[in-house]
């Protein structure tokens, strides 16, 4: 039985105020006994043994103990079922979704992204005036180069990608040109530094990229449509080629001094796959359109490496080297008195006797 028709099945039954209490309170970290359930529900422990049996058939993990009293507690299974949240905990995840959403973290990103565009789905709109309140009064949300995005517009792209569904928004070019447009959209691509909406642009017929903090005004029609294979088969690869196709690309080939699988774990795929030179070296090969955001990239990795191409990327490292090296020094600290006693007196006077 799958847990969507489990849970109507809950909800139809002649208790399910008390299964859902009696869930709520298995899903706080900690194990109840049979004697202190039984009090909370106002029900007998044979009900509670009962309730327990129910959920099991339903999915959730509930482990017993035995005992004097015996007791319960909800472990963690193969798969995860649905959960019960109050109030409070369902704002706090929002909440934090949200600030997920525009993290640093590669792979964070996206997954916040769709389990905040789920959540907000089934929020009452009282708590939906919570979280953005609370978003309000703390930090927005903002790409790689300070553009503000609204939490909303990626959580309404997210939920027409998930239901493919098609997505009408207004678009600000690079060029400021203002226009709608109509798509049915396929993925959402985080870089780390901005997010992008790839998708088929019914108006241009044709497969197109979208800055998401150039978007405004996004709205799901409710008009639903077949998925189309895109040229590519993988969004992020579409991204990069749109990307450079765009701008003045560079090739590069660094080393690194670390184990290609530490290395993968820490780059985004759609700027390459290390390869292998050994137990402690890798490759990464690929393409970007600036030099200088590279370089910066490549250093934040936390591994050693040496550039072998481009030439321009050389020259930026070492530039950005002797950058980060002078902003390390502080010409105004005094000398080391020591090292002023060692410069006056070079020598030991006994020695020289």
């Amino acid at each position: 039985m799958s847990y969507f028709c489990g849970i109507l099945e809950l909800m139809t039954t002649d208790t399910p105020a008390r299964l859902l209490q009696l869930l709520s309170l298995l899903q706080t970290p900690r194990e109840w006994p049979g004697g202190e359930l039984s009090d909370r529900l106002g029900v007998s422990r044979r009900t509670v043994r009962r309730d327990i049996d129910r959920l099991r058939e339903l999915g959730y993990p509930v482990q017993a103990t035995k005992g004097a009293d015996g007791g319960y507690r909800l472990v963690a299974g193969k798969a995860m079922p649905p959960l019960v949240l109050d109030d409070e905990e369902a704002v706090a995840i929002a909440v934090g979704l949200r600030a997920g959403a525009g993290h640093a973290v590669e792979g964070v990103e996206e997954a916040s992204v769709r389990a905040l565009a789920k959540l907000e789905q089934v929020l009452p709109s009282r708590l939906r005036h919570r979280v953005s309140t609370l978003q309000a009064a703390t930090t927005a949300l903002t790409s790689g180069d300070g553009a503000s995005i609204a939490p909303e517009t990626l959580t309404v792209m997210a939920s027409t990608v998930a239901g493919r569904e098609r997505l009408r928004f207004a678009y600000r070019a690079k060029d400021g040109a203002d226009s709608r447009r109509v798509v049915e959209p396929y993925r959402l691509v985080s870089t780390g530094r901005r997010w992008y909406l790839v998708a088929y642009d019914l108006g241009r017929d044709d497969w197109r990229t979208f800055r998401v903090d150039r978007v405004s005004d996004p709205f799901a029609t409710g008009a639903r449509f077949a998925p189309r294979e895109l040229p590519t088969g993988n969004a992020a690869e579409y991204l990069r080629r749109s990307i450079h196709g765009q701008q003045e690309t560079y090739d590069f080939a660094v080393t690194f001094d670390a184990p290609a699988e530490a290395l993968a774990a820490r780059v985004p795929a759609w700027l390459g796959t290390p390869e292998p030179l050994g137990e402690a070296r890798c490759r990464l090969r690929g393409s970007a359109g600036s030099v200088e955001w590279l370089a910066v990239r490549l250093a934040m990795l936390g591994f050693d490496f040496t550039v072998q191409e481009p030439a321009e990327l050389t020259r930026c490292v070492r530039e950005l080297g002797g950058r980060m090296i002078r902003a390390g020094s502080n010409p105004e600290d005094p000398e080391d008195p020591e090292d002023q006693e060692d410069q006056e007196n070079p020598a030991d006077p006994e020695a020289s006797d």
